[in-house]
């Protein structure tokens, strides 16, 4: 038996309220896994509801509006590498989000839709960025962008995530004047200031915060020639319904 005073109390003492904390931290960490994922999943959906033009930027709907406005308007596809929407689920295809105008009929009907999201996970100044850039269904305009998760600097980079930001990306154009593919680029300044046959294709940029417009910039064009099949797809489909 210890006595009370011991060094050898002390260090059971110590022992038992390590594992007594351990085990708090452990059970803890388990109940709060599931509402963690949830919250999550529902992030995700809210700011590809926002992108989509669905949820205004910096609108916390609830939940089940969250859920039915996701459920009703979004489907999750998966293309292959010439921008063909797959049958199946394949996690080797590249993600993309149909926008319906209503409650879906089918899901692969390229008729039915009103626009189209694509993930933006990209590198920039200190960390990953990851977003969703949304187009209208004639393939070319953007009609949204939004920014869930960054690690760059408040009050600079960070402004990434401001809805005064994102809302520049909206009737950009990816492609220029004789209908080439450009991408949307970040301006190091006013995109009002580029010559006038460039503004469209280019956002205002953030003061303070050269690299990680950069970075964005090609991130978000190497993303969107992975996925300019597609594109291609719906600029077709609109020059063949005579829009």
């Amino acid at each position: 038996m210890f006595k009370k005073n011991s060094k050898a109390h002390a260090i059971l003492f110590a022992l038992v309220l390590s594992l007594v904390c351990s085990l708090l931290i452990t059970v803890a960490a388990t109940g709060f896994k599931d509402r963690q994922q949830e919250n999550m999943a529902l992030d995700k959906k809210v700011n590809l509801l926002r992108a989509a033009g669905l949820v205004d930027a910096g609108q916390n709907p609830g939940k089940d509006t969250i859920n039915t406005l996701y459920d009703q308007r979004i489907k999750e596809v998966f293309l292959d590498h010439r921008g063909k929407v797959m049958e199946t689920e394949d996690p080797d295809g590249m993600h993309l989000y149909f926008v319906h105008a209503q409650d879906a009929g089918d899901d692969h009907d390229f008729n039915n839709i009103s626009g189209y999201i694509v993930p933006i996970n990209t590198r920039g100044l200190w960390g990953k960025i990851h977003g969703y850039l949304a187009f209208e269904n004639d393939g070319q305009t953007v009609s949204g962008f939004s920014v869930f998760s960054h690690s760059e600097t408040p009050g600079l980079g960070g402004e990434i995530e401001s809805a005064w930001f994102q809302k520049n990306f909206k009737g950009k154009k990816i492609l220029n004047s004789q209908d080439e593919f450009v991408s949307i680029g970040i301006a190091q300044g006013k995109a009002g200031d580029l010559p006038k046959d460039k503004q469209e294709n280019y956002v205002d940029g953030i003061s303070g915060a050269t690299l990680t417009g950069r970075y964005l910039s090609e991130g978000i064009k190497n993303t969107l020639m992975k996925y300019e099949g597609v594109s291609v797809t719906f600029r077709q489909k609109q020059l063949r319904n005579g829009s």
